[in-house]
């Protein structure tokens, strides 16, 4: 569909397009779909506009993971069909892992991912390994990578599930969370939400 840019909703559009697309290639869950329209649905509330709030929280966010010993980027289908190449800059800059890890999860899903994130230009990304589990966590984010997200102590977290949110708290981990929804469980148990 070729979308006009001077359509209002112009960027929400293709936004949209590229999840719908990231469905299709098998690296977005058909129910991606749903929690991003969710999400938008307090974007719209918001003003469709970086606020005050969420630009002191940025800069509270990158100091943490400037001042980790061991920081990961969580990465799932949304994240990274939306803001791929923008994970990887970031992960640089700051030094930090990359991991892969989804809620619908196959192996087939995981490999199509890491090898996304990796065709996109990222060194080393983590998820395959499935060799250590979250603590409390009975759901399949729970499993994840020893050397990443379960030895990190910072996690960043864009589009995130509370129940993880909330179990990698209890860990004593420091997690930055993004989400458009500020009502969300993530958004209220994070270290640093970022809305």
């Amino acid at each position: 569909m070729k979308i006009p840019p001077t359509h209002p909703r112009y960027k929400s559009l293709l936004r949209r397009e590229l999840l719908a697309e990231g469905v299709k290639k098998g690296l977005v869950h058909i129910t991606g779909l749903i929690a991003h329209g969710r999400g938008e649905a307090f974007d719209y509330l918001i003003g469709e506009k970086t606020i005050p709030a969420a630009e002191d929280a940025e800069k509270v966010a990158v100091a943490y993971l400037l001042l980790a010993r061991n920081p990961v980027i969580s990465v799932n289908g949304n994240t990274a069909v939306l803001a791929g190449k923008e994970i990887i800059k970031l992960s640089k800059e700051v030094k930090a892992k990359i991991e892969v890890n989804v809620f619908h999860r196959t192996r087939e899903r995981l490999e199509k991912l890491v090898k996304y994130m990796t065709e996109l230009g990222a060194e080393k990304v983590y998820g395959l390994e499935e060799d250590a589990k979250i603590p409390g966590l009975n759901q399949p984010r729970a499993i994840c990578s020893k050397e990443g997200i379960f030895s990190a102590d910072v996690v960043l977290v864009p589009l995130e599930d509370g129940d993880r949110c909330e179990a990698l708290v209890k860990m004593g981990k420091v997690v930055i969370a993004i989400d458009l929804n500020p009502l969300s469980r993530t958004a209220r148990t994070a270290t640093v939400t970022i809305v």
